[in-house]
């Protein structure tokens, strides 16, 4: 009985050696190996590992990528001397353990600080020489990978890799909001009215060239209408006369007749002439003819 307890004892105290003896390194991990306090070796590729019980022990640090979010927007001054609200965050992560331990003790809280400090430096001589303009809308990716080389030129110092500087928001002050809105909308008023007056001073145009050419189309019309009718008119004489030569006496003859039914239209036509007047010539001769 007594030599069960001290197998079981034995294999109890095998296991615990054994297992105080491995360590496994996540695919998301980064390890590494202190003996007495020393760095004795970096674990960076995925496994299961051994050290020595009770002499090494094994620091384990996250190897994916990383976001620092400021909790309040940072204050910049731009070219104008005019103050700007920035919200920004920081994408980044370890690529060199060892590095990251010696520089920063392996402590993410002042990575942190590191990585805030350089990166509010870039960005302030980034937003020093532009305009509000430009840091609004302008050269907003210039400013965001200009400021993340030179940050991760610093970062590399600590073993930290800066990934991406992305400005959520860049907004003005309150103040200064609402004088560029007044100065926008006054600005906007200004182009509204003179694109008024370009379309009011074009409207006028098209409807002067519109009368003048109506104008001149009516009148070309009526020159052609007369044309036509003087040549019409010309053609009929022509061939009246060339009729009526055939025939004078006819021609007279037709003549009074025309006359005397324009004269005696309505019943109550009257007209007062001698009873020798030439008017009646053909009513008398018709009348000696029936004689």
């Amino acid at each position: 009985m007594k030599s069960q307890s001290t197998l079981l004892g034995i294999v109890i105290a095998l296991f615990l050696l054994v297992s105080s003896s491995m360590y496994i390194v996540d695919q998301r991990q980064k390890a590494i190996v202190f003996q007495l306090g020393e760095v004795v070796d970096v674990r960076t590729d995925p496994g299961l590992y051994f050290k020595i019980p009770m002499v090494q022990n094994v620091r384990f640090f996250d190897s994916r990528i990383l976001t620092m979010d400021a909790e309040e927007p940072e204050r910049y001054i731009t070219s104008e001397k005019k103050n700007v609200l920035v919200d920004l965050f920081v994408k980044w992560r370890i690529i060199d353990v060892k590095q990251y331990f010696i520089s920063v003790r392996g402590d993410e809280a002042l990575a942190r600080v590191r990585l805030a400090q350089t990166i509010n430096s870039g960005l302030r001589d980034e937003f020093g020489n532009r305009t509000v303009h430009e840091v609004v809308s302008g050269q907003r990716d210039t400013i965001m990978e200009t400021t993340r080389l030179k940050a991760d030129t610093d970062a590399r110092k600590i073993g930290v890799e800066v990934v991406d500087v992305r400005l959520k928001r860049v907004d003005l002050p309150q103040q200064v909001s609402e004088s560029v809105y007044r100065r926008m909308e006054a600005e906007r008023k200004r182009v509204a009215n003179e694109l008024r007056s370009t379309g009011a001073a074009d409207s006028e145009k098209i409807r002067s060239n519109a009368d003048r050419q109506r104008e001149v189309i009516l009148a070309k019309a009526y020159r052609d209408a007369q044309k036509i009718k003087g040549e019409g008119d010309a053609k009929a004489t022509k061939i009246y006369a060339a009729a009526f030569q055939q025939n004078p006496e006819f021609y007279s003859f037709y003549r009074s007749l025309e006359a005397y039914k324009k004269s005696f239209h309505n019943k109550g036509d009257m007209m007062v002439l001698e009873p020798n007047s030439e008017f009646f010539k053909y009513l008398k001769n018709s009348g000696k003819n029936n004689n």
